[in-house]
Parts: structure tokens; sequence; C-alpha cells
């Protein structure tokens, strides 16, 4: 088995993508995950060239995130598209970040994800509220490459 398959359990990916669900119920903003072995870019420069090839820059309000981690190179980084990134501060995305990274450290990658996620999606729910007319607009399954 590759390290991508070992990083999370059958059930860590359940949660995971339970995580996502629930950041999303409160938000009309789409969080995903993607997880690789690893990449000889800069992690959000990686990050952001997987954003475009999931096709998350085609939501309706531009509001994807995109939670990226190179499994072997020890890496990761959060991506937000354009409409995220014309109302945040800079330093928008450092809860999150940070909430991950407290996590991996200690080898709870499941944990981390879960955090950074339900992070996310609570900062989501401030410039991109929920309501009536929102549909998931992308997959909440975490895509591997």
């Amino acid at each position: 088995m590759s390290k991508v398959e070992d990083f999370l359990s059958k059930t860590d990916e359940e949660e995971i993508v339970n995580a996502i669900q629930i950041a999303e119920t409160n938000t009309s903003g789409e969080i995903r995950v993607h997880i690789e072995k690893n990449t000889s870019l800069a992690p959000l420069e990686r990050a952001k060239e997987v954003f475009h090839f999931l096709k998350m820059d085609l939501t309706k309000q531009q509001n994807g995130v995109l939670i990226y981690i190179a499994v072997e190179s020890k890496t990761f980084a959060i991506y937000g598209d354009s409409g995220i990134n014309r109302l945040v501060l800079d330093n928008f995305w450092n809860s999150t970040r940070d909430a991950i990274l407290k996590q991996f450290k200690q080898g709870n990658f499941k944990q981390g994800l879960i955090d950074g996620i339900l992070q996310a999606g609570n900062q989501l729910q401030e410039h991109f509220p929920w309501d009536n007319s929102d549909k998931n607009e992308l997959p909440d399954t975490i895509s591997k490459g």
C-alpha cells in the first residue's frame, strides 16, 4: 500500500466526509479534501492546480475551499477561491491552518482534518451563509491523486 492509502482508514475517511457535510450545513461554501503522495511544487501552488483540476473554481459564488495534503512531503495547504479572497482579510485561513497543524504535529491526521473542516465551515458561514436556494455543488468525498 502507498502512503496515501495508509494515511487514513476507511472509517477515518467516512468521519471526514461527515465533517464536510456538517460544515456545509450552515454555509453555501464548498469544502473538499485532496490527498496525494508528494509534490515537487510549493504546497499552495500544487493546491491551486488541484483546485482547478477538481473544477472547484466553477461554484456559483466562487466560494470553494480545498484542503490539500501531500503525505510523503509532510505538507499541506488551504486554498480558497476568488469569491472568498475578495471578502476576507489575508489571515483568514490562519485559524484553520493552526487547527489542522496542532493535530498533525501529534499524528492525529483525521482529527486535524475534522477540526480544520469545521473551522473553515464556521468562517465561511460569516461571509457565505446557507439559504434555501443553496445546492451542494461539489462532491463531499475525499479525492486522491
